[in-house]
């Protein structure tokens, strides 16, 4: 697994992540070892997608985990450009994540 220091997820943050949209559902992708140094990597739910290198956060439960870290250790929100389709995304058919439960609030 590649790993990240704080100085790279400081630059890695610097730039938008891509938020996927299709008409019924969005995604967050994000790095997975940007992930793993915001300590956060093992509370992602199994309702996201893995593909490679990359985890797409569900927009309704995780996202607001990779949020709420960012936030903490910048200070900010992370920058994002959405990218919507009118057709089912292509994401929807990478591997589920093998993660925590969500708990919806």
């Amino acid at each position: 697994m590649h790993t990240m220091t704080a100085e790279q997820l400081t630059r890695y943050l610097a730039k938008p992540v891509i938020y996927h949209q299709d008409p019924g559902h969005g995604w967050f992708g994000v790095k997975r070892a940007a992930l793993a140094e915001l300590g956060i990597l093992d509370k992602v739910s199994h309702y996201s997608y893995e593909r490679g290198a990359t985890v797409y956060l569900e927009e309704d439960c995780d996202a607001s985990l990779f949020f709420a870290a960012v936030r903490a250790r910048l200070g900010r929100d992370p920058a994002y450009d959405s990218r919507h389709t009118d057709s089912r995304s292509p994401i929807r058919s990478y591997s589920s994540f093998r993660g925590a439960t969500c708990e919806r609030t």
